[in-house]
């Protein structure tokens, strides 16, 4: 593992693909781990000489589409996973935490329009949902102190 807590937060939803159904509990474990790694493994394998970014210019990508997608009406193609503030909703979208990244809706005016659920988790999903909020809640509070001090 490296050293970046960011690893630890990453969470994939393996039980919400149909095509991993079959897959059995151990290696999902190992596919989660490796997930959450994999930032760490791209820059291994570029021998140091590079970093993921790649996978971050995609995902900005993704994001900036679904926003256009929004300002022009397709609401099909308006939907992608964004970090949001959920505040009152956090219940309902299905974390402790008062900010989050979840799928949303974009709408005409490019605005979050709606904040969708993380969905369904399975038991090993909802003990890492529970790790990830604890980590990100620390985190979060790191920061508010660092603030404060300036």
């Amino acid at each position: 593992r490296s050293s970046d807590l960011a690893g630890i937060t990453i969470l994939p939803l393996f039980s919400q693909v149909p095509a991993m159904a079959k897959v059995g509990a151990e290696e999902i474990k190992a596919m989660d781990a490796r997930t959450q790694d994999a930032g760490t493994e791209v820059v291994q394998a570029k021998d140091g000489k590079g970093s993921a970014t790649l996978s971050m210019a995609y995902a900005g990508a993704r994001l900036g589409k679904a926003v256009l997608s929004g300002l022009e009406g397709d609401s099909a193609n308006a939907v992608e996973c964004a970090y949001v503030a959920v505040l009152e909703d956090a219940k309902k979208i299905g974390t402790t935490l008062p900010y989050f990244t979840t799928k949303v809706k974009f709408g005409r005016d490019g605005a979050v329009e709606d904040v969708r659920s993380i969905g369904k988790l399975n038991e090993y999903e909802k003990g890492r949902l529970a790790e990830v909020e604890k980590q990100l809640q620390a985190e979060a509070q790191k920061g508010i102190e660092y603030a404060a001090r300036l």
